[in-house]
């Protein structure tokens, strides 16, 4: 058999593929035998009509200090300063502020096609071999490779980022996301809220379209959920009012809402002798707490670290090191997973012993900062080896 074409091919052009292809590209040798397939590239100036992903994204510290590094993160962004997390109907709440980890800024919202087009922009110019396909399954022969009509793309090694969703845990959480935008009436510059109801989490996140606009994603039963899709705009704003409170003065919806299911996949990272599956390739969490993203960008920069030196003999076996790079990653991904499967759950269990306890928890990391810091520093940059 012939040596492949490829050191390493990436099926998934998203962000979590495109920044692991910049690290890779900053440790090869020869950049151009990194192949990174996707659906399509996105490229500044495209006109409004090409494709375009509505989608805000929160990107915490960690992702965005990586995301400079690659010159991959956005001019145009809302920063997070302040988290104010609290529950509905019961008493206690917390607040994390960037003071307390002494940064300055927890974290940002970003439009998901500028933090792309960046990306791609990046990848222009970083000699990776972009390859556009509308179909990119990996297939773990002999070598990895991608069949793109009567083109083989091979490599010696295979990276799966996206495309398709993780066997093995499987967890639905009869819930779905309802997604909107609101304007406030009286917005708090660099706040952003996270209240626990009893049918799942809400959160409200500064918006990048406006000042005074924020993101909405709103956990709930499927039922209540198509109601709040269909409602007109005044029964929403309604409902949502009763729910969030008059933290932000009066909310007034924007724009269309979308309705998403919700659960957790999760599946080994290692796939076959020469694969690898990192990001929504790998895990897909509940958005709690916004964790899905910067799990799946700390999967890429371990990756891109572990592999720095097997880029320079990549005809050599890398089954141990992949090996160790999965042994590495468990920590990190199985706390982050537990996480936001248990904060949802703990807090709409609707029995009031564990409500009020969760409430004393939530009180009690307010009064010390010592409490809340272990849970702050996860948000802000995950658990990192």
């Amino acid at each position: 058999m012939s040596d492949p074409d490829y050191d390493i091919v990436i099926t998934g052009a998203g962000p979590v593929g495109s920044a692991l292809a910049l690290m890779l590209a900053h440790y090869a040798p020869q950049p151009e035998r990194i192949a990174l397939v996707g659906a399509s590239f996105m490229r500044r100036g495209a006109s409004p009509n090409e494709a375009s992903d509505p989608r805000s994204i929160a990107v915490n510290h960690g992702s965005i200090e990586l995301l400079r590094k690659l010159k991959a993160w956005p001019a145009h962004y809302r920063p997070i300063e302040t988290v104010h997390v609290s529950q509905q109907g019961r008493l206690g709440r917390t607040v994390i502020q960037h003071t307390d980890l002494n940064v300055a800024e927890l974290g940002g919202v970003v439009n998901y096609t500028d933090l792309l087009t960046e990306l791609h922009h990046s990848l222009a110019s970083s000699g990776i071999s972009c390859i556009e396909l509308k179909h990119a399954a990996l297939q773990l022969n002999e070598y990895p490779e991608v069949l793109a009509d009567t083109r083989r793309i091979q490599a010696y090694m295979g990276v799966q980022s996206d495309g398709i969703r993780p066997k093995g845990l499987n967890k639905q959480y009869d819930q779905c996301a309802v997604l909107t935008v609101v304007k406030a009436g009286e917005p708090r510059p660099g706040w952003a809220f996270e209240r626990f109801t009893r049918q799942g989490p809400l959160a409200l996140l500064p918006h990048p379209s406006g000042a005074n606009h924020y993101g909405v994603v709103w956990c709930c039963r499927p039922d209540t959920a198509a109601q709040l899709r269909d409602a007109p705009d005044t029964d929403f704003n309604t409902q949502l009012q009763s729910i969030f409170g008059e933290r932000l003065g009066t909310l007034s919806v924007l724009g269309e809402r979308a309705v998403y299911p919700l659960s957790l996949h999760a599946g080994p990272t290692r796939i076959g002798r020469r694969g690898i599956a990192i990001g929504n390739a790998a895990q897909t969490l509940h958005p709690v707490a916004g964790q899905g993203l910067n799990l799946g960008l700390r999967d890429a920069a371990q990756l891109a670290h572990t592999l720095r030196f097997w880029l320079t003999q990549p005809s050599q076996d890398p089954g141990p090191i992949l090996e160790h790079y999965t042994q590495l990653r468990k920590p990190d991904r199985w706390l982050t997973t537990g996480i936001t499967d248990f904060l949802p759950r703990i807090f709409s269990t609707k029995q009031p012993l564990v409500e009020h306890a969760a409430g004393l928890a939530l009180f009690g990391m307010d009064l010390s900062l010592g409490a809340r810091m272990p849970l702050a520093h996860h948000l802000l940059q995950g658990l990192r080896r």
